[in-house]
């Protein structure tokens, strides 16, 4: 069975953002090669999340938690769920972002089918600024911030955004499993992707398709000329969770060598570019809770 025939189960995950999920259900119900199938997980269960749900043509399965899960408990939900139904591959979607045009999920499914990809992840950008990446994009050594910055490229292998549009076979949900929970908001889909690395799976991102979310920028603050960005959340709880991951990513096989860039980058970060010795002695205190796989809430 090729992709382009093959059953498609789409995973949103929302919570308490109505106006944002009815942008995102509409642009899904208007693609020309609609998802055969939605699956809705509810992280704050709400009427309105209902109404809206209700109102899309595309056959669908409300999956309402009394428990925050967070986006990666949300989404391992949501995967096992379209698993289960016998999906060939599941497309996930947060709710505040929505596909960049009626044809992503088609070219999505072209470019899996031509270069026989377990994976594939169309090209993330500034909902705001479609010029721009609604996160930079790692490439070796450099970072791509925007569509410029690929030079025109139409695919690029082996990096992946994950989890804002990204199209994944069933097979690579089998190989790789579903995001891990524990790490409940940032960090779970660079966790997802550490895994998709090690099992040898082929997967990349398909610049022709594009998928729209708001800029994630203002987390990312340059340093060293703004060569090197390091992501520093305003929000304190945010900044906690995301060092948190951060250690336990850096402690995981595969992604061990990038614990002492991180040392020196955020080092350069707190002591020498903001003054902020408190700050790194948080920062040193999350990710070595993260090491120790310290997830206490």
């Amino acid at each position: 069975m090729t992709p382009s025939s093959s059953r498609v189960v789409c995973v949103v995950v929302t919570r308490d953002r109505p106006e944002t999920l009815a942008r995102c259900l509409a642009a899904l119900a208007g693609q020309s090669r609609r998802p055969d199938h939605l699956v809705l997980v509810d992280n704050g269960p709400d009427d309105r999340t209902r109404a809206l749900l209700r109102s899309t043509p595309i056959p669908h399965t409300y999956l309402p938690s009394s428990t925050n899960l967070g986006g990666a408990g949300g989404f391992a939900y949501g995967i096992l769920t379209a698993r289960a139904m016998g999906a060939d591959w599941v497309w996930l979607a947060d709710d505040d972002g929505l596909p960049g045009s009626d044809r992503t999920l088609v070219t999505l499914l072209r470019c899996a089918e031509d270069k026989a990809l377990d994976e594939v992840s169309p090209l993330v950008l500034d909902l705001a600024d479609p010029q721009r990446l609604a996160f930079p994009l790692r490439r070796g050594l450099t970072w791509a911030r925007t569509r410029a910055d690929l030079g025109g490229r139409r695919f690029v292998p082996g990096v992946a955004q994950l989890f804002n549009g990204a199209l994944f076979s069933a097979r690579a949900l089998d190989t790789v499993g579903v995001p891990d929970p524990r790490l409940f908001v940032r960090g779970d889909e660079v966790e997802v992707h550490r895994r998709m690395v090690r099992s040898g799976l082929r997967f990349g991102t398909c610049v022709l398709a594009s998928y729209r979310h708001p800029s994630g920028a203002a987390d990312f603050v340059p340093i060293l000329a703004g060569r090197v960005p390091v992501y520093a959340p305003v929000d304190r709880a945010r900044a906690a969770t995301a060092y948190r991951n951060q250690g336990y990513l850096t402690g995981q096989p595969g992604m061990r060598w990038r614990r002492w860039p991180d040392e020196a980058r955020y080092a350069w970060y707190f002591l020498a570019q903001q003054r902020d010795v408190a700050g790194w002695l948080h920062w040193q205190s999350r990710t070595a809770e993260g090491r120790r796989e310290r997830f206490t809430a």
